[in-house]
């Protein structure tokens, strides 16, 4: 088992999750989950690690807004199979924060794609923990090349 699989283990995610496959920044602070939902959406979650947190021992903002940046364009290749294997780019994101999340909880985010064009997907998501609200979150991006993107493990 890699580090990263034996890490996500670890964090004991609720049922039906299973590890995003992620590189660079995102992987190596995560790990983070998904789980694909009977409509065929995907809900993306992440138990708070001390790594993703500021002094206070709350989420760290910055890490909100990367998860929604995960998020969102796995939402629109859940509902767009035909761009699976191609890599969004960022054109905005904007994050409302309204509330946090503690050290050792369980947050998720369900993300909708909005609208597509023939070059762009408009996004958006709620952020969770339990059944709180604590943050939403709306993007633009620009469908790119084919390329390394967000998959799910046996998904």
């Amino acid at each position: 088992m890699s580090d990263a699989l034996a890490r996500a283990a670890a964090q004991n995610p609720p049922d039906g999750f299973a590890p995003l496959r992620l590189e660079g920044f995102i992987a190596d602070n995560g790990p983070v989950f998904g789980k694909r939902q009977a409509d065929g959406s995907i809900v993306v979650g992440c138990r708070i690690m001390p790594n993703m947190c500021n002094p206070s021992q709350v989420v760290h903002g910055g890490w909100v807004a990367s998860l929604f940046d995960i998020a969102l364009p796995l939402a629109s290749r859940s509902v767009t199979p035909e761009l699976n294997d191609h890599f969004f780019l960022t054109i905005n994101l904007t994050v409302d924060y309204l509330s946090g999340a503690r050290l050792g909880d369980w947050i998720e985010l369900r993300a909708r794609c909005l609208r597509r064009t023939k070059r762009m997907m408009f996004t958006d998501a709620l952020m969770t923990v339990g059944d709180e609200i604590m943050a939403r979150g709306s993007g633009v991006f620009r469908i790119g090349p084919k390329g390394a993107a967000a998959t799910l493990h046996g998904i």
